[in-house]
């Protein structure tokens, strides 16, 4: 079945295909964008690879996305019961490095993020944000970290645009581990402009300290082709600033023993 024609300038480079890498997209009850992130993922040149929340097996992916949503309805805690969920203890295993000596690339969008920090594979928390209410914007970010898994395509300090939708997108942790995510680099990206949910030092994202680890709530996956997305301010174009999330990690698989 062919592509249904659209009002819109879709013009732009093809992708790259790379033979033969797989990028899981993990689905809990309650994930809204596994969808998206798939798209984003076959627009980038690889495969990707359907997970479901109870599977007992990675399928021998190269790399996970763990999307966004409300994961099990958010309930005690966004992201506190899917940090249970049998496929998560794979995923933490293989992202922590002790089941291989190339650690699983792992990004947390959104409700990812808060399943990264109630997994322990990233420090801090997600609370409520300052106002108390449900956001859905296009939102600038500037690249703190250029050099993890996913973000190795943009340059240190380049601001990109992509989609913002959150109620729990307050990013919080104490002033020791705040200062050792600044001292250590490990912040990824900044809110620029407003800060739209009160998170500590303008923190939209971090990273583990092995950069294959990367958690943050805006949405890459809503900026991925022309037509679609949010309006770039400089270009008054479509933005495709969150492909780069996608052609970094594999960037990295290519360099990589993958």
């Amino acid at each position: 079945m062919g592509e249904t024609p659209l009002i819109a300038d879709l013009s732009g480079p093809e992708p790259a295909p790379l033979t033969g890498a797989k990028i899981g997209v993990v689905t809990f009850p309650g994930t809204l964008d596994d969808r998206d992130a798939a798209r984003a993922v076959r627009l980038a040149g690889a495969t990707a690879v359907p997970l479901w929340h109870a599977d007992e097996s990675l399928d021998d992916v190269d790399a996970v996305v763990l999307p966004g949503g409300f994961s099990y309805g958010d309930y005690l805690r966004a992201g506190a019961i899917a940090r249970f969920a049998p496929l998560m203890g794979k995923i933490v295993k293989a992202a922590s490095g002790t089941a291989s000596s190339n650690p699983l690339p792992v990004l947390g969008i959104c409700n990812g993020f808060q399943v990264l920090t109630e997994s322990h594979l990233l420090p801090g928390s997600m609370v409520k944000n300052d106002h108390l209410k449900f956001i859905c914007r296009d939102q600038v970010l500037r690249v703190e970290n250029n050099h993890t898994a996913w973000t190795n395509q943009y340059e240190a300090g380049q601001e990109i645009t992509i989609v913002l939708k959150n109620q729990d997108g307050q990013y919080v942790a104490d002033e020791k581990t705040l200062d050792e995510l600044e001292g250590e680099g490990r912040v990824a990206f900044r809110y620029v402009g407003w800060n739209p949910n009160g998170s500590r030092r303008n923190i939209a994202g971090i990273t583990n300290a092995a950069g294959n680890v990367v958690g943050l709530m805006p949405h890459p996956e809503h900026a991925v082709e022309p037509g679609f997305g949010p309006l770039d301010p400089d270009t008054a174009g479509y933005s495709t600033d969150g492909l780069g999330f996608f052609t970094s990690v594999l960037t990295t698989l290519v360099g990589g023993s993958k």
